[in-house]
Order: C-alpha cells, then structure tokens, then sequence
C-alpha cells in the first residue's frame, strides 16, 4: 500500500547521500538518466497512450493534450535538457562570498543544497524529468507529485531516473515518484515539515493557492501566467507582428504565451487591420476595447475579466492605450508578475519599461516564449517563481540551492 510518508522519509534519508556526491559522480549519473529515457522511449511513448486516450475520454482541453503528449522528438528534447544540466558547472561547495573580520576571523558564504523538495504538478510528464535532475544535480531529494491525467507516463519516465540511480550505486529515494494519484497524499505532503524543506507547485491557479493555503512547509508560488506584450508608439511594426504571433500562436496552452496586447493608439490604425489579418489567420479569439473591437470583425468587447485572464488557448484580450503611462499603469494592474514584453525602437522608453515593470521576466524586443528556464541557458526549469523570495522567475540549478556561514579562526574566544 502506497505511502507518501515513507517517501518522504526515504527522499530524507537519501538527501545526506546526495549532498555529499562528487560533481562527477552526478554529471555521469544525469547523462545515464538521459540515456535511460532515449534507450527506453517506446515503453514511454506506450504509457503515454495510455494518459492520451484517458485525457481525451475525460473531455480535457487540446491545449492539456498538447501539455500530455510525448514523442520520440520531445522525449529527445527531455535527454537533451538533462545533458545540458549535467554539464553546467555544480553549484555545491562554492564560495559566494569571502572576507576577513579585524580579529582574524575568515569568514565564508558556502552553497549547500536545500534537502528534500516536493514538486507538485499537472498534466506535463516532461516537468517529472527537468526537476528531477535540476534537484539532483543541486544535490537534492526530490518528492514528484504529479497529476493523475500524467499518471502512467510519470512512473515510466521515473522507472528510467531510477534505474540510472541504481546503477550509480544512489538510492532511489533521492527521485519519489509518488504512484497513487489520490489527492489525500497530496494533502498529508504538505503537513510533513519534519522530512520536506520546500514545496514547489506547478500548474493551474486553483492548485497554486491550495498548496500556499494548506502547507505547512514553505512555499515558491508559480501563478498564472497573464503575460502582456506593449507595442510602442515608436516600434517595428513588421518585429511587433512576429513577436505577438510566435508569443500567441506558437503553442497557446504554455504559460510564457501571451494574454493581453496593449497598443498605442498613435500607430493603431496602421497596425490593427494587420494584426486583425494575422490573427483571424490562426483562428485567434479576440476580446477587444472598445477603442479597437472595429479593427476586429466579430470580437467580444472585453470585460475586467478577460483583462485578467490566463487563456492557454488561440484567445487573447486586446487594449489600445492612449500612451505609454497607461500601457504601464494596466499591465501593473493586472499582471501576474510572470512575463511582460515591449516592442519599441526608442531606447529610453525601452529602459522605463524595464524600471518600471516588476514582473519577473521583462523583455525588448523579444518573444515571451523565450521566458523558459532551457531558452535562458538554464537548461531547464522547475518552474518560474512570481514571489520573489527566495527566487524570482525561471528557476534553475542556482534557485535549488541555499548558503551556509562557515568560520575559520586559529583560536580566537569572543571578548
């Protein structure tokens, strides 16, 4: 009989093990772990089926489907994201700080792994794979808790973390895969503080503020994804309209794609008839002002609520601005802190954008899509933290470790 207690206790067991490995022992371990889903990847694929047929006999979204679904290129892209990781440089053991006190005293700031981490998420089995070996690789346990719609493809893809750990001579506990989808097991996780340092939710926004709700452990939120683009009076109109489509279009049901466009009305009549064509192009459902619903046949007129909403889905809310403090003043208003984009060409305004944007990935002239741990170099992400303690944004090997004070004197008493 499945118990989340003994998982927890073996992932803390296993966490003092992990801590002490070599950086070479985990890199040949992670690129084994690799290897182990390439070598193993039509078992996976079956599996996978198997949540596939479920998840659409269960009515869920095209969107969640497209989050499910696993193939020999995406598996691909999973070994790839764990080699990249197992090739950064460890984090454990270095020196982030050093200076000497006027006693003697030699006093150092040291990276130590957080212990045993709790992830509980939904839907993307490639989530049970990216934060199992960031956390690994970080030197840390970790306890996967997710969602029954993933169930079969997340035990496939742990069987393979597993029996890499076996063969590194590592005890499985380090990777929990919690195997009963039940979600009184996820209730009794969040009340073992004495075993797990840290939960880390993922997924929709009703999981977030259950977990922040009812742990006991602290907590990095990852809440929805209401992400903004701002096209400036002074933009590119051709990089505008190839931003907002790669950001909407690309894959809708993420959470780095884009929910809102704000425009500025000076340029409005030259470029809403060219997103309108675009859009109705893709099949976007447009929620619009008042100001622009003209530029776009049959669009609802947006509400609050759609100014305020995570679609995941070819649907956005459109707003035209009368300046660039208004377009600041609603993305502030309505922000989920995740990812907010400006397109301009005038470098001052670019630079107050920045400053004055408190979302955890601000960019210019860019795509929001690329506000991804692996798109950013990190090889891959456990999620992107929108609470700024004790990480902020995309979450990678360096957001799963913490500091310690180590003191070395030569006899020195304290006056």
């Amino acid at each position: 009989m499945f118990s989340i207690k003994t998982l927890a206790e073996q992932a803390k067991q296993a966490a003092s093990h992990i801590a002490t490995l070599s950086p070479e022992t985990k890199t040949v371990t992670l690129v084994d772990m690799a290897n182990k889903l390439r070598e193993n990847q039509n078992e996976i694929i079956r599996e996978n089926l198997k949540d596939l047929v479920a998840a659409k006999q269960n009515g869920l979204s095209n969107a969640m489907i497209d989050r499910l679904k696993l193939d020999p290129s995406r598996i691909e892209d999973i070994a790839l994201a764990i080699e990249q990781i197992a090739n950064q440089e460890d984090p454990i053991g270095r020196i982030k700080h050093q200076y000497q006190l006027e006693n003697g005293l030699d006093v150092q700031k040291v990276s130590i792994p957080l212990g045993v981490i709790a992830m509980i998420y939904e839907s993307r089995p490639n989530v049970t794979a990216d934060a199992a070996a960031l956390c690994f690789k970080a030197g840390n346990s970790i306890i996967l808790k997710g969602g029954k719609e993933a169930i079969h493809s997340n035990i496939a893809i742990g069987e393979c973390l597993h029996k890499a750990l076996e063969e590194n001579g590592i005890p499985t506990g380090a990777i929990g895969i919690v195997s009963d989808p039940d979600r009184k097991h996820m209730a009794e996780l969040l009340t073992l503080n004495e075993l797990v340092d840290l939960i880390i939710p993922r997924g929709g926004e009703g999981l977030i503020r259950y977990v922040s709700k009812n742990s006991r452990i602290p907590v990095i939120q990852h809440f929805k994804g209401v992400c903004h683009l701002y096209i400036d009076a002074e933009a590119n109109i051709e990089n505008a309209i190839k931003i907002l489509l790669n950001g909407k279009v690309q894959r809708p049901g993420v959470c780095n794609s884009l929910e809102t466009l704000l425009v500025h009305e000076s340029i409005s009549a030259d470029i809403f008839p060219l997103i309108a064509k675009a859009l109705a192009e893709k099949e976007v459902i447009i929620h619009a002002c008042e100001s622009s619903r003209r530029y776009f046949p049959g669009a609802a007129l947006a509400t609050e609520k759609d100014y305020d909403a995570e679609y995941l889905a070819l649907e956005i809310a459109v707003r035209q601005v009368k300046d660039f403090t208004q377009a600041i003043e609603h993305i502030q208003q309505y922000s989920s802190a995740h990812t907010e984009v400006i397109v301009t060409e005038n470098k001052s305004t670019a630079e107050q954008f920045v400053k004055k944007i408190d979302s955890s990935v601000v960019m210019v002239n860019a795509s929001s899509r690329f506000s991804d741990g692996g798109q950013l170099g990190l090889g891959a992400e456990i999620g992107i933290s929108t609470s700024k303690l004790h990480a902020y944004g995309p979450m990678g090997v360096e957001s799963l470790t913490s500091e310690k004070f180590v003191i070395l004197g030569s006899g020195q008493t304290r006056p």
